[in-house]
Parts: C-alpha cells; structure tokens; sequence
C-alpha cells in the first residue's frame, strides 16, 4: 500500500510540475536566398533590408515561439538556378532553416524549391520571382510569392503604353524564365487591344555586344524599345548602346530594370521620361504604415521589392508563431491560416498584438507593405502594380496602374 502511495504521490507532484512549468523559448531561422551577386545585385541590398527589418521588429517585440530569438541567414545565388539549387541546399540541410525567404529571380527559385526545398518540406516565400512558370510548378503547396506574377504585370504594362498612344514597339527580353514570361504576357495583352509588336527578339544574358540584336529591332521600323532584361546585366549594355545608336525615341522597361547600375556610362538625361513597371504597395493604412516603420529604421520603403520581402519575413514569422514550433512540418497550412480571412488584421509592425491573439486562439489576417496576402491555391497573390518615370537620374513613382 504505501508503495502505491508513493507512486500515486510522485504521478501527481509530476502532473503539477507539468503544468506549472513555463513555456520554454525556441530561436527560429530564416534563409535569405537571391541574387545578392549577378544581375540583380544593385537591388539586392533593399530587399534584404526588407526582410531583415521584420526580423528585427519580432524580436524587439518580445521574440518569437515564448521569448526565442529569430534571426535570418543569407545565401548567395547569383539569379542563376544551379546557384539557387546550392544555396538552398546549404540554407536546408547544413543551416537547418526552418523556412525560406526567396529566391529573387525566377531561376534560383525554381532550382532551390526543387532540389532541397521540396524534398525537405521547406516554405519557400518569394518577394521577387516574377515569372508566370512558377504557378504551375509542382511544389506540394510550399512555394509561395508576395509580388504578382508577370502575367499581370505584362498585362499592365501593355495596358499603360497603350493608354500612352504607344502603339507599336520593338521588344527584347533575357532569354531565361523572367523575360520569356514576361514578354509573352506583355505582347499578348498588346496585341489583343491593337497595338503591334514590330520585332520580338529574345537575346542571351551577360554579352558585351548587343548592336547586332539592336540593330534587328531598329530595322522592324517601330520607334519605341521595350527591355526586359536586368539593370546590372543587358537591359543596361542594351539601353547604353541603343542610346549611342539614336535609333530610339521611346525606351520601355519592367521591374528588373530599376536600379542604380542603370545610368552606369549613360547620360541619365538622355532617359528622362523612360517608363517602368514593378510591383508597389496599394494606397492603404498597411503601406503607410510600412513606409512609417521603415523610415525610422533607415531603410529605403520605396526600394524595390524591399515592401515585398518585409511581408514574406513577417508573414513565415507569424506562420511560425501559428504553428507552435520552430518545425517545417504544418507551416505552410499556418501560412495560408495567417494571411487570409477571417480574422482580426494585423499590420506591418504588429508582432505583439498578433502573438497575443495567436495566444489567445484568435484567427488573423495580415496585410502588408504590398498589399493583401490572400494567396490562392498555387501560392500567388494579386497585388498591384506601378508606374516609375527617369527624370534627372532618379526613378519617379508615377503611381498605381489602374
């Protein structure tokens, strides 16, 4: 008998103990994977600044999973898909990150998700990765992105230049998943609405020399070039000799054309009045609310994809926080439970309150610097997308493309 005591004694100390004993914190992290060298590397900086600005605002607000520490880890990919594959086996199998933030370009998204981060179980958020291919990819509802594809962007800018009374161009894009998707959204919308594309050549990344391929495009007869390629690659060897050639009167770009390297041996007041695509925030309280935030942590609001790779941070933190664990299993459901009706908003900077009501069983719904996050069934979101104009050597918010 007393021997049963004992143990009916130790069995109740134990249940007491058990639920007496406070939560213990768990550190989480985050992998960076993008073009932090190659042909986006001068707007690598602001997205990384991004995301690491969320980061930051978790753990000043008391941490994340009971007081741990969250932190991010970045890995270079160079835009390339062999380099994505690498780097994200890195991030996965040797850091043990327990999510993703990227890639930037479409490619080293692609090669990370498909060499480690699918097989792994990793959430992947891309604030970057435009091209269309990536809503089709087979990828176990773990690949996600905060901007909207080039389908919509394409669509957009034919939308604007033809409201411009631009009605014909000649078009080149990098021939690689980005400008391949992006041109053939672009010129089916043009062309579906009346306007003519005079040439549509695709040329090879990283050349020296593109007077051949500029050439081509001048004799089709159309005034006005479109390029969709990189500021620190083609699109700015492409617009530098296009200038030195005078054959053009109008020059065109998208998102991957904004960025210093642009005006690099350029006259910049030879591009004034040059117009540009990407994706930006709409005009709401979370935007505002972002641009706020980042103003007084230096970081630059408007750089591009900087809002973009805020919410894919903020967003894998508070899936995080959702799913209890610093695990991979469950996260991309929490993902999807995070960002979507119905639930109380959060917005950007809102880490404690929505920990509370975490806490509390209460369902959320964040809303970012670019927009809603309502991701639909291939991870992709609408968002909305801008107008930028060159005057003096600066990109110029025109604003929202309606």
């Amino acid at each position: 008998m007393q021997t049963i005591k004992r143990t009916l004694s130790l069995a109740v100390a134990t249940s007491v103990l058990a639920v007496a004993a406070p939560a213990v914190a768990q550190d989480a992290t985050l992998g960076f994977l993008g073009g932090l060298t190659g042909p986006i590397e001068s707007m690598a900086p602001g997205i990384v600044a991004g995301a690491q600005l969320a980061v930051d605002q978790v753990n000043e607000q008391g941490g994340i999973l009971d007081g741990g520490t969250l932190s991010m880890i970045t890995a270079d990919s160079a835009c390339d898909a062999t380099g994505g594959a690498n780097a994200a086996d890195r991030l996965i199998n040797t850091d043990n990150v327990t999510a993703i933030v990227g890639g930037l370009c479409t490619g080293e998204t692609v090669g990370g998700a498909q060499s480690a981060g699918i097989p792994g179980g990793v959430v992947m958020v891309s604030p970057a990765s435009t091209a269309p291919s990536l809503t089709t990819l087979e990828d176990n509802d773990l690949v996600f992105r905060t901007t909207p594809s080039d389908a919509f962007q394409g669509q957009k800018l034919a939308e604007l230049l033809l409201a411009k009374g631009v009605e014909d161009v000649a078009l080149t894009y990098v021939n690689n998943d980005y400008g391949s998707g992006f041109a053939s959204a672009f010129t089916e919308t043009y062309e579906a609405n009346g306007g003519t594309v005079m040439a549509n050549l695709a040329h090879e990344d990283l050349k020296a020399d593109y007077r051949a391929e500029l050439g081509t495009l001048a004799s089709s007869g159309s005034m006005n070039l479109v390029v969709l390629a990189y500021a620190s690659s083609s699109g700015q060897t492409l617009l530098r000799q296009a200038l030195e050639s005078g054959n053009f009167e109008t020059y065109v770009g998208g998102d991957g054309m904004v960025g210093e390297d642009l005006f690099t041996g350029i006259d910049a007041a030879a591009l004034d009045g040059m117009i540009i695509t990407r994706a930006g925030a709409y005009e709401g309280d979370s935007a505002s609310v972002f641009a706020s935030l980042a103003g007084e942590a230096g970081v630059v609001a408007d750089a591009v994809y900087a809002p973009q790779a805020y919410d894919a941070a903020f967003l894998l933190a508070l899936a995080i926080e959702k799913n209890g664990s610093a695990d991979r299993e469950g996260l991309s459901a929490a993902l999807r439970e995070v960002s979507s009706a119905p639930g109380e908003i959060i917005l950007p900077g809102e880490w404690e309150k929505a920990k509370e009501l975490i806490a509390a069983g209460t369902d959320i719904d964040y809303e970012g610097a670019g927009g809603t996050m309502d991701f639909d069934d291939a991870g992709d979101i609408e968002g909305v997308i801008v107008e930028l104009t060159v005057e003096g050597g600066a990109f110029v918010e025109v604003g929202v493309i309606e």
